[in-house]
């Protein structure tokens, strides 16, 4: 679940303002834990606190994403969320956007089976994004992510998330110069899978992710989460990005990762 957190620290710099480059300084005092931080946290609170059934995770999931996203109003919800994160009584409001697949990390990371991060990713997710597109990349990255915590090879989960969700049919490289801001699952999903698909480490996922430009925290958070669980995180960057998080979002960690501890270099 950090890896994901840490990819949006390091990419909230560059959200609105792109470098497409590797070259740059991995964290800086300008960065900050933005939505997807946010809602990874609630999420992950969400299944702590659900039965082993998962029958109340819906409900769970709308609990925390309130409980714990209203102590941050300005992190930077977009405007469909936000009204559901105020309402008193929230509905799915049918988006595809890729605040769907941002948060779902620990779905992947607290998953006994590849049904079981299916199942939790749908749940988690329904309660916002409906449509299709949303449950496809929430599901896509919490397969990806336990699959890499299962130990399969980066060929093995790329040629698993080709067969079942996404064609990816080109490199970071060839699509750098060209590919545009976009919130989309669609169009985020995929490319941010091939960022660790082509990665060396979990900071090179990182860096990739930001080096293709638009929705940048988005796309590094997607990434991070999956280069979490397969490379691990390295113990200097972990306590770099754990500085960031205020006392409330500490603990949270802490808890989640006491019950599903994490790989580190």
């Amino acid at each position: 679940m950090l890896g994901a957190i840490i990819g949006d620290i390091v990419g909230s710099r560059f959200e609105f303002d792109n470098y497409k480059a590797k070259d740059f300084d991995f964290f800086s005092p300008n960065c900050c834990p933005t939505d997807d931080s946010i809602m990874t946290f609630a999420v992950g609170k969400a299944i702590l606190e659900t039965k082993k059934n998962g029958s109340d995770l819906n409900q769970n999931a709308i609990k925390y994403m309130h409980e714990i996203g209203r102590n941050y109003p300005t992190c930077g919800y977009g405007g469909g969320f936000f009204h559901w994160m105020f309402s008193n009584d929230p509905k799915p409001y049918n988006s595809y956007g890729n605040g769907a697949a941002m948060r779902v990390s620990a779905a992947g990371n607290a998953a006994d089976s590849l049904n079981d991060a299916i199942q939790l990713s749908k749940k988690v997710t329904e309660v916002t994004h409906n449509h299709p597109e949303g449950i496809k990349g929430a599901e896509a990255t919490a397969v990806a992510i336990y699959l890499a915590k299962i130990g399969k090879t980066k060929k093995e989960i790329s040629q698993y998330i080709r067969d079942n969700y996404y064609k990816i049919d080109y490199t970071i490289d060839s699509i750098r110069d060209i590919y545009y801001f976009n919130e989309t699952c669609q169009e985020t999903v995929p490319v941010a899978l091939q960022a660790f698909f082509e990665s060396t480490s979990y900071e090179d996922a990182i860096r990739n992710a930001i080096s293709i430009g638009g929705d940048s925290d988005t796309m590094a958070a997607i990434c991070g989460g999956v280069a979490e669980a397969f490379y691990g995180i390295p113990k200097n960057l972990r306590t770099e990005g754990i500085s960031f998080l205020d006392k409330r979002l500490k603990s949270l960690l802490k808890e989640f990762e006491a019950k599903f501890p994490p790989k580190i270099l």
